[in-house]
């Protein structure tokens, strides 16, 4: 290994991470009297509240990403290294990668987190989640995939089960999921097949809690659940998922066992911290939730390693509420903006107060014309709420990518209903062709 890091009298600052919380850090520090050395293992920063999009094909990768170089390329302070952190050593104060030892004053870590399938890991390869670039492809291969096999069989029971579309998890992205493929289905593809009829789609959004959006009001919950039904999607609350085999889902309502036959099933249930996790409560002591966060102070400081700070989903403050913060980009960005100024004062000697967290609201899309915000005295539903969304996600979209055509075309791609992304790519990991070796009825009801 080589220090990449040459001794220098200047404070070093090792952000580990380029979500929000890892890019406002570094951004706030643009121009402090510190080196900034940011660590990914990825070379760009994804806007992953349109994630969803790519997965429908509404926007590609492009659209909502930009180089990690090229957004901090005027912070002349700042050096990006692509690669992934194994380990920190607390005694020498050192990030240490494959190839190389970074050496740190402060260590900001915001490596984000994964989901989390509650013990049941296995499922993870026939439902996938919705995190990465590489998740929004595959989930996207999958639902394009499952129309084209639907177009070509002929068993109606094997047709109903391509056509059938199940989502775990009733938070924003389970929500905005069930919205884009109900309008692909009802909308967008229509016209565009002669076996099928794309509007005999089913889209099952299962939802353990007894509602969905539960952060937000209960109006706005009633509404989007409204919406997503208004599209033809089927919302299932209180109910949680036994077992996934054999493109079967079986799920439980109260006393009763539900099976289903789907091959295109997605997970947006639950959380599960990143292994950074880990690998700080072995290197500092720190305490972690269940979920694997690390429980940090009211700086956002690890307890007892006042240098180390841990920020955006790996962290679990709660300072405030008594309640963790939710894992949404709001929350990652004020942390990042908070132990940036935190920082600068430091080395000036001086303090600042508690992190304290402005709730500014929360939105969700479900269709066009059709979506919900919360801003607390403010509620929105509908096609003000759809603009509101428009408008807020074009704006921190160009934020990071700076181009005026990329909120022109999608603008328009949106507007128009026209999905230009509908590409299906590589080799899916699930054969859709394959014959369901469980048969029962599109659906099956067992009383227990």
């Amino acid at each position: 290994m080589v220090a990449s890091v040459e001794k220098n009298q200047r404070h070093q600052v090792v952000v580990i991470g380029g979500g929000f919380g890892g890019m406002y850090t570094a951004k706030g520090l643009a121009s402090a009297n510190v080196d900034v050395t940011l660590i990914d293992k990825r070379n760009f920063h994804l806007f992953q509240p349109l994630l969803y999009q790519v997965a429908t094909g509404t926007l590609s990768p492009s659209d909502i990403s930009a180089p990690l170089r090229s957004i901090l390329s005027k912070s002349k302070n700042t050096k990006v290294l692509l690669g992934e952190v194994k380990d920190v050593d607390t005694k020498t104060q050192e990030v240490i990668l494959n190839d190389r030892v970074v050496r740190y004053d402060t260590l900001v870590v915001a490596t984000g987190a994964n989901h989390s399938y509650f013990g049941n890991d296995e499922w993870k390869e026939v439902a996938p989640g919705l995190k990465t670039i590489e998740d929004a492809l595959e989930i996207r291969s999958r639902i394009f995939n499952a129309f084209e096999a639907a177009e070509k069989e002929t068993d109606p029971q094997k047709r109903r089960a391509l056509l059938t579309f199940v989502i775990v998890g009733g938070g924003p992205t389970g929500v905005e999921l069930s919205g884009a493929i109900a309008e692909l289905a009802n909308k967008t593809l229509q016209e565009d097949f002669r076996n099928i009829d794309t509007s005999e789609t089913k889209i099952l959004l299962l939802q353990g809690a007894d509602r969905v959006l539960p952060g937000m009001a209960p109006s706005l919950s009633q509404a989007a659940k409204a919406s997503l039904e208004k599209l033809g999607a089927i919302v299932q609350t209180q109910t949680r998922v036994i077992n996934i085999e054999n493109s079967i889902v079986t799920y439980k309502q109260g006393d009763e066992l539900h099976e289903i036959a789907s091959k295109t099933i997605l997970w947006a249930a639950g959380i599960q911290a990143s292994p950074m996790g880990k690998i700080l409560r072995l290197r500092t002591g720190a305490e972690c939730d269940k979920a694997g966060r690390v429980i940090v102070e009211p700086d956002l400081s690890i307890k007892g390693h006042k240098n180390i700070f841990v920020i955006g989903d790996l962290a679990n403050f709660s300072h405030q509420n008594e309640q963790p913060l939710p894992g949404v980009a709001p929350v990652a960005t004020q942390e990042g903006e908070y132990v940036a100024k935190l920082i600068q004062k430091r080395l000036q000697g001086k303090t600042m107060p508690a992190f304290k967290y402005n709730d500014y609201g929360s939105l969700a899309m479900i269709g066009q014309n059709a979506a919900v915000v919360d801003l607390g005295a403010i509620k929105l539903k509908g096609f003000f709420a759809w603009i509101f969304w428009l408008l807020i996600h074009i704006y921190f979209l160009i934020e990071f990518d700076s181009k005026f055509l990329v909120m022109f075309q999608w603008a328009w791609n949106y507007i128009t209903r026209k999905r230009g992304s509908r590409l299906i790519t590589g080799q899916e990991s699930l054969t859709l062709a394959k014959v369901i070796t469980k048969q029962p009825t599109i659906e099956k009801t067992v009383k227990i």
